[in-house]
């Protein structure tokens, strides 16, 4: 039977906890597999049932899960491999998806290629595409950042409005919906926050659009998902429907107390949706709308999600990869478990076929809500975050203001491009 015991300590002044779980010693060399991740209740949790599984058939083999805060993890991380120092770097690390090519690119040899060792063409494209240099690609794709449009269905049907009417639809058609839903219910559909990149990233990225191309080169004039989601997104927000919040907690607020009707954002977002037990059955979720007059814009994009890399230097290197292909590159049961104990949306694409996905939610309606989420998964244009997606991002934040009180479109994608040159000269 596990035994787990934790021990306490200090990184970069952020608390980190390391979480062991092993059987009683057997005979034989034993692996003692370390990994690095950020969330107990999520990331940990799902690691730890994913070794509980291969644990079964390797019993002399152990897991030691060391918590950090996210940002501190990526500090650790980058401090260690700029001085060289491999040793006390854990055997798999957590990274998310918007950082994997900073790190690729910046520490070249550091991560182990698991190219020859997965089946991703079993997985969700976009995944690969962000973990991938060169022809080779490093890891082991883990939960999405899918998005969708969730909405109170019971309101907006008051308002006369069906589930077919929010499929297959463009940003410039939900604004008119919006305008309809609060002329008739004096209700606003959209929280955004206007010092949030997420709500343009979604939309950039559905038209397969990105700050960079393949290459890592700029790409911000001339870019036309960019351009087209300036101008939707000026739009959105100056046309009535939207109710400006600062910071999360005012943001989730909106619209789990019904101030706010719906939000487009990621998967990982239903847990918080559906933690307001007395809304079941009044939501419901539809792909996010699409950019307008783009080419290859679709109804479907991505925010967030995160994958497992091995160190080169890994002490328990082929230990840890074995076990990452022979249970999270392999085992549809183990991803059954995880969406329906962590509400986690994996990125093997063969799971979707499991019972846990075609399962309905009546807390949505009654709709397959997980099944449609793994469709849209496979839909997500794939794009390179390149090396400064963060760069990026601020010098985006930083127009908005401009952006939202009518400023010229073409001034502002030149300040964001000069920003972003200058910074990565």
């Amino acid at each position: 039977m596990g035994v787990r015991s934790k021990i306490w300590t200090k990184s970069l002044g952020m608390m980190a906890v390391s979480s062991t779980l092993a059987l009683s010693a057997g005979a034989g060399w034993a692996a003692d597999l370390t990994v690095w991740c950020w969330d107990p209740n999520f990331n940990g949790s799902t690691m730890e049932k994913a070794f509980a599984i291969y644990q079964a058939s390797h019993p002399e083999d152990t897991l030691t899960i060391e918590y950090f805060d996210k940002t501190a993890l990526e500090q650790k991380m980058q401090t260690q491999l700029a001085a060289g120092v491999t040793d006390g770097l854990p055997d798999i690390v957590l990274v998310g998806d918007e950082m994997a090519q900073k790190f690729l690119l910046a520490f070249p040899g550091a991560f182990e290629p698991l190219t020859d060792e997965l089946d991703y063409a079993a997985m969700a494209p976009n995944k690969v595409a962000v973990a991938t240099v060169d022809g080779e690609t490093y890891s082991m794709p883990f939960d999405s950042g899918v998005t969708g449009y969730f909405y109170r269905s019971d309101i907006l049907g008051e308002a006369g409005y069906t589930a077919a009417d929010l499929e297959d639809i463009t940003w410039d058609r939900l604004i008119e919906i919006g305008q309809d839903v609060l002329q008739k219910t004096g209700k606003q559909l959209l929280p955004i926050d206007t010092n949030d990149a997420g709500p343009l990233l979604m939309m950039m990225q559905s038209a397969g659009g990105w700050y960079f191309d393949a290459e890592g080169n700029p790409t911000i004039k001339d870019n036309a998902a960019l351009r087209a989601t300036l101008e939707t997104y000026a739009r959105l927000v100056n046309s009535g429907i939207v109710k400006p919040v600062n910071g999360w907690p005012e943001y989730t607020g909106s619209f789990t107390s019904g101030e706010t009707l719906s939000t487009y954002i990621g998967v990982w977002i239903t847990g918080t949706i559906k933690a307001n037990a007395d809304q079941a059955g009044k939501w419901a979720v539809a792909p996010i709308p699409r950019l307008d007059g783009v080419p290859g814009a679709v109804n479907a994009s991505n925010l967030g999600g995160s994958s497992w890399y091995v160190f080169a230097d890994a002490p328990n290197k082929d230990d840890a990869i074995d076990f990452l292909k022979t249970v999270w590159g392999a085992d549809i049961d183990f991803y059954q478990q995880i969406l329906v104990e962590n509400g986690a949306v994996g990125s093997l694409m063969t799971a979707r076929d499991g019972e846990a996905y075609q399962a309905v939610d009546d807390f949505f309606g009654g709709q397959p809500v997980w099944q449609n989420f793994s469709t849209w998964l496979s839909e997500i244009p794939p794009i390179n975050f390149g090396i400064y997606t963060q760069e990026a991002n601020a010098a985006l934040v930083g127009q908005l203001p401009a952006l939202l009180a009518g400023g010229d479109v073409d001034e502002i994608i030149d300040a964001i491009d000069a920003q972003v040159q200058a910074q990565i000269q």
